[in-house]
């Protein structure tokens, strides 16, 4: 093949040394089960001899190490904090409503007024019953009589 048809010239570098250019899975499976540490006694033993000892496996390891080095250095991305709401608008614009029922007043209404309001409300209606002569929203009409009962009042 000619330089032009080749795009990898790193391919070029290891036909020119007789080594293959991919390694093999079983290869790969086996180093990254040493470097997890999954491998114990004489298996662990075996991978390490055929590193110490082997081109292709040396250089399975040499790039799983490097992978593994880029891997552990890249921080774990995170979602903005109006990914959530901008995620429900969109499926919400683009469904014309039929996943999401019709919003509610608490969706609309912050619940830090929805509880103002309910306090005001429960304050008003605690004052109206404290200010009541009874002690009762009812209006006790015949409490100005003296007269209990059916027999008519006397006056000295």
């Amino acid at each position: 093949m000619t330089d032009e048809t080749r795009s990898d010239p790193t391919a070029d570098k290891a036909d020119e040394a007789g080594e293959p250019d991919e390694i093999d899975e079983a290869i790969l499976a086996s180093v990254s089960d040493y470097l997890d540490g999954a491998l114990t006694g004489a298996a662990r033993a075996e991978v390490a001899g055929k590193i110490a000892g082997d081109a292709t496996w040396k250089r399975a390891h040499a790039e799983l190490s490097e992978t593994r080095s880029h891997l552990s250095g890249m921080r774990k991305a995170h979602a903005p904090p109006s990914f959530t709401e901008h995620v429900e608008q969109t499926i919400h614009q683009r469904s014309a409503g039929r996943f999401f029922g019709r919003k509610t007043l608490g969706d609309r209404v912050p619940f830090g007024a929805l509880l103002a309001l309910a306090l005001a409300g429960l304050a008003v209606l605690a004052y109206v019953l404290w200010s009541s002569s009874t002690g009762s929203l009812k209006v006790d009409h015949g409490r100005d009589r003296t007269q209990q009962g059916s027999a008519p009042v006397l006056t000295p």
